[in-house]
């Protein structure tokens, strides 16, 4: 008897999971209190730094969403899905994506936060992304039929690159890559300084945003060797969080983590790392979701000009939607962060790593990768329609992309079809969704008015 071909396969899957059933959400009676999974997440997070992160999350539906990736894990796993698998980003909201330099100094856009990464339903992805297309749109106050425009586009994006990918050879998928300068004439209809300012200046500002930025930003050159200004709770130097032996075995540790992570990268990267040496530390608080996971950024000077390097050491925990797939299969959740990184992104970070560090009483993994690096991401609130247009079509393409790597992208692309039903039922999907996190902002802010959880605002 033959194996069925992936095209088979992918029109097989549809017929047990039509396109329309990808519109559908209800919420289910044993569905899990929102908070309730905040309030999970803060048992291991930093206990000063969590009222920060429900400040964050207060700020708008739209930064409700990016702190509540648990939340939408545990509702995208009672959603119908094909039964094709690939590497998720897990986080692929349309802020997780944007423009960074490659080793070989081009500018590209892909995803660029894998803290959630593990391999899942591909749809997962998408609908995550649909959503945040049709929240932001929202928070921006744009029209319905805008906003549909908005998420439509950025599902046929996903649709039409993958049936692209289905065409070309493996190894052509691997090279394929979104460069400003190469592949952005596709794209040259949507991308002008009018209709698309927030997206444009994210490109021309992108080369700024380096390590040097970052350090005439974030360090104090004053006398002797630079040091990290103290900013707390947002930036604090380790010497300001412990003191006296404490403070020496915090330092010894973390530094000799940030050199032995050196042992993660290829021979040739270890050897540049070890060009640098490390002579500061500070804790800084990033992100939305990820405020209360231990995060550092370390000053290194290379030792023959002092020129600064700045990485960032931040910690990794168990993926958000290993609880509704399956466990990791990497020991170390750093190493998980990487390898999914590596394997979803066209370019990673030279620097990109791991460690675990045993330190205060516990063992965490941690992954490590510059600070910055040419890294440009475009003002949400600042887009036009146009402008969120153009981002979901990149983000869209850049999407399907990652997921073409590591799925059966001819099963998923025969799945997916010639058709907008797919792309018509995940708007709608995203349509709900986004009343439902309303309502989900709605009760983390009533949490914290009545006392149940603490907030910190404005930080």
């Amino acid at each position: 008897m033959s194996t069925p071909g992936p095209g088979s396969v992918g029109r097989a899957a549809r017929e047990a999971t039509p396109h329309a059933a990808h519109a559908e959400w209800a919420v289910s009676d044993s569905r899990r209190v929102p908070v309730e999974w905040l309030e999970v997440q803060a048992q291991t997070r930093i206990p000063e730094l969590v009222p920060i992160r429900h400040g964050r999350m207060l700020v708008s539906p739209f930064t409700y969403y990016r702190g509540a990736a648990l939340s939408m894990a545990a509702d995208l796993a009672s959603t119908p899905a094909s039964g094709l698998t690939v590497q998720l980003c897990g986080d692929a909201h349309l802020s997780n994506f944007g423009i960074f330099g490659t080793p070989e100094r081009h500018l590209i856009f892909d995803v660029n936060d894998f803290d959630e990464t593990t391999p899942g339903p591909w749809e997962w992805d998408v609908k995550r992304l649909a959503a945040s297309l049709e929240i932001a749109a929202r928070d921006n106050e744009f029209a319905r039929k805008d906003r549909t425009r908005i998420v439509r586009r950025a599902i046929r994006s996903y649709r039409e690159a993958m049936r692209e990918f289905a065409r070309m050879p493996t190894l052509d998928v691997w090279y394929a890559r979104l460069d400003i300068e190469t592949l952005m004439p596709r794209f040259q209809s949507l991308l002008d300084q009018e209709r698309t300012p927030s997206v444009w200046r994210a490109i021309n500002k992108a080369r700024a945003h380096d390590s040097l930025q970052a350090f005439s930003k974030l360090c104090d050159v004053g006398d002797g060797e630079p040091r990290f200004i103290s900013d707390p709770p947002l930036i604090t130097p380790v010497e300001d969080l412990v003191a006296g032996v404490e403070h020496d075995l915090v330092m010894e540790s973390l530094e000799r983590m940030v050199e032995s992570y050196g042992e993660s990268l290829d021979t040739h990267r270890r050897c540049l790392l070890q060009r640098y040496r490390l002579v500061h530390l500070a804790r800084k608080v990033v992100g939305v979701g990820s405020v209360g996971t231990d995060a550092w950024i370390a000053l290194m000077l290379d030792r023959d000009l002092g020129s600064p390097l700045l990485l960032q050491v931040k910690q990794a925990e168990a993926s958000v939607l290993e609880q509704f797939t399956a466990p990791s299969v990497f020991t170390n959740h750093g190493h998980r962060v990487v390898a999914g990184q590596r394997l979803m992104q066209a370019e990673s970070d030279i620097f990109l790593g791991w460690k675990r560090s045993k330190w205060a009483g516990s063992e965490r993994d941690y992954y490590i990768r510059q600070l910055r690096d040419w890294k440009g991401s475009a003002d949400i609130r600042g887009m036009t329609v146009a402008g969120m247009v153009l981002w979901g079509h990149l983000c869209g393409w850049s999407l399907a992309r990652a997921h073409a790597r590591s799925g059966d992208r001819i099963a998923i692309a025969a799945y997916l079809g010639k058709s907008d039903g797919f792309d018509r039922a995940v708007t709608a999907f995203a349509q709900a969704y986004a009343d439902q996190n309303e309502r989900d902002f709605d009760v983390l802010r009533d949490a914290v008015d009545a006392g149940r959880l603490l907030a910190t605002m404005g930080l």
